[in-house]
């Protein structure tokens, strides 16, 4: 069985102070039945590890390099994540592809080093409205998919979100149809590549402006797994319905 997974990623968002937040959804959420991550700034990984580590809530990173080290001012090893306590890294997130014009092939690699560093990838794809529109939605998340997703795809060293470009941040949200689409189409895509075994064990997430008053419906849909929140997941008092709702679905 899958444990469905509750991803917060605080994006460009918190400095210390927000660190009470952690502490507060531990305790809210001891007893949650899914698992609990939160993605925070990398100047605040080790502070919110050293928190969460005698917790049920594990803590990952927004990025990683492919490389191991080098000379890449300003990024970050999965290596340094996993030494900062990190369990996880966001990889492929339509902000990076868009803002750092990061392509499929880059987050392949991306993956790999994660994978290499012991760290789960959770790997974003998703579509633009004009994507949508053209009704090419299956054709550019099959796309990634194929091409961010490296051979040696685990249920234990993947999870995949899906995160339409034009619901992020923005209040809209596709419709429950439109969502159980392609997530089906996630499941089959990843049966036919890694066989049933690998699909069946692969968590799918749903990320798009998901809040407390719409986490039931989209966690009763077909093939979601949980959920990647972006805003809602900055204050305790927001991402804990989500995960009522998820436990409870």
């Amino acid at each position: 069985m899958r444990q469905k997974m509750a991803a917060g990623n605080w994006k460009m968002n918190g400095t210390g102070a927000a660190l009470a937040e952690l502490e507060t959804l531990i305790q809210a959420q001891h007893a949650a039945k899914s698992e609990l991550l939160i993605c925070p700034p990398a100047t605040l990984l080790s502070r919110a590890a050293e928190i969460a580590a005698d917790s049920s809530l594990a803590i990952g990173g927004q990025d990683c390099h492919a490389a191991s080290s080098g000379a890449h001012t300003g990024d970050l090893s999965s290596e340094m994540l996993k030494d900062a306590g990190a369990t996880a890294v966001i990889l492929g997130h339509s902000e990076r592809r868009a803002d750092h014009n990061e392509t499929s092939k880059t987050v392949a690699a991306k993956t790999k080093s994660a994978w290499s560093a012991g760290l789960t990838a959770i790997v974003c794809l998703g579509e633009t409205l004009a994507e949508r529109e053209a009704g090419d939605t299956l054709k550019v998340v099959g796309s990634q998919l194929a091409a961010s997703l490296p051979d040696g795809a685990t249920g234990q060293n993947t999870v995949i979100a899906y995160e339409p470009v034009w619901a992020i941040g923005t209040g809209k949200v596709p419709s429950l149809d439109q969502i159980a689409e392609v997530h089906d189409f996630l499941r089959h895509a990843l049966t036919t590549r890694f066989g049933a075994e690998m699909a069946a064990a692969t968590r799918l997430l749903y990320g798009g402006s998901v809040k407390p008053g719409n986490a039931a419906e989209i966690f009763a849909t077909s093939n979601v797994d949980g959920a990647l929140v972006g805003g809602a997941s900055l204050k305790s008092a927001d991402f804990s319905p989500i995960i009522a709702a998820l436990d409870a679905s």
